[in-house]
């Protein structure tokens, strides 16, 4: 059954880092909800309140929006394999963006992967665990190659483009302020 922690003990942290596929969600007072699944080793524990995670260029840039006005965040985490378990880190969050002087700090943390626009600073204020029991066994197969190889083609150059195209407003019309923070 359920359990609420102030903070992600050894365990969380061990399942955490055996996770291929983690979930954010994020919303503002009046938009979308917005629910990603996120995969490509992006993820760090900093500590046991603390967790960050790379983001890079896609079809769109909702949670940075919302995070503007509305800094919470969820992250989830099912097992897939094992002993069933989900996980749900809740909190704040900001966005860390290439010109920020936090990015050399964290970006380091991570593998380079093309197309890198944000890095996602969460603070957890509780952690929860709930049984998993209904989440059905999957077998991982491995990582996708397109988005690293659609970025790559597109260059740093055609990347800061797609911002301007594609990234600075969020499907309810939030604006993004993604090419101005990433110049």
């Amino acid at each position: 059954m359920g359990q609420q922690f102030k903070g992600l003990a050894e365990r969380h942290i061990r399942f955490i880092e055996a996770q291929k596929l983690f979930f954010v969600a994020t919303a503002t007072a009046d938009s979308r909800v917005n629910l990603s699944p996120k995969g490509m080793d992006s993820l760090r524990v900093l500590g046991a309140n603390r967790v960050a995670w790379l983001n890079v260029t896609g079809s769109g840039n909702e949670t940075a929006a919302h995070l503007q006005s509305h800094p919470r965040m969820t992250l989830m985490f099912c097992a897939f394999e094992g002993s069933p378990m989900i996980l749900r880190l809740y909190g704040q969050a900001r966005a860390i963006h290439l010109q920020d002087p936090q990015w050399p700090l964290l970006e380091p943390l991570f593998p380079a992967l093309p197309g890198a626009r944000q890095i996602f600073d969460m603070e957890i204020d509780m952690v929860q665990s709930s049984c998993g029991m209904s989440v059905p066994f999957f077998d991982y197969v491995g990582e996708r190659d397109q988005l690293n190889q659609w970025a790559e083609k597109k260059g740093p150059d055609g990347i800061r483009k797609y911002w301007h195209e594609r990234n600075q407003q969020s499907i309810d019309g939030i604006a993004t302020g993604i090419a101005d923070k990433n110049g």
